[in-house]
């Protein structure tokens, strides 16, 4: 089956590339378009450590998310249309994406360890919401 548009929930992780390039292999042949959609790091988990050092701690955080994803598509040989970062659940972005965007594929990793996991390991929920098809891609560090 041909997709035409896949969505890739990707975290600021390494292996980030590695699902990156499953979901190119998938996109490449049909010429498919390629979003990626990430969570922003919750600053309140730093805020009590780091707030007497940094004054704004979301835009850091924010900034951090972006370049990471710059470096992404940069490095993903295969154009990339969007790159969305969203904070809350996951789940209700990736679905509303899918809906108001034509996305036909929803492309997430799924590991045990890392923020990955917490982020993205609501790939039941991602699962259970989803109006599209969904690949779950087993990763490795």
């Amino acid at each position: 089956m041909a997709y035409a548009h896949l969505l890739v929930a990707v975290a600021v992780t390494p292996e980030s590339q590695q699902l990156l390039a499953k979901a190119v292999d998938i996109a490449r042949p049909s010429s498919a378009r390629i979003t990626l959609i990430t969570l922003a790091a919750d600053p309140e988990l730093y805020n009590q450590l780091a707030a007497p050092m940094m004054e704004n701690v979301r835009d850091v955080l924010l900034e951090e998310t972006q370049q990471f994803l710059d470096e992404l598509v940069r490095n993903a040989n295969y154009p990339i249309e969007q790159a969305l970062i969203a904070s809350g659940e996951l789940s209700k972005h990736i679905l509303h994406t899918c809906r108001t965007q034509d996305v036909d594929l929803v492309v997430c990793g799924n590991h045990n360890q890392t923020f990955f996991s917490r982020a993205v390991c609501s790939a039941k929920s991602i699962v259970q919401s989803s109006e599209v098809d969904v690949l779950l891609v087993p990763l490795h560090e």
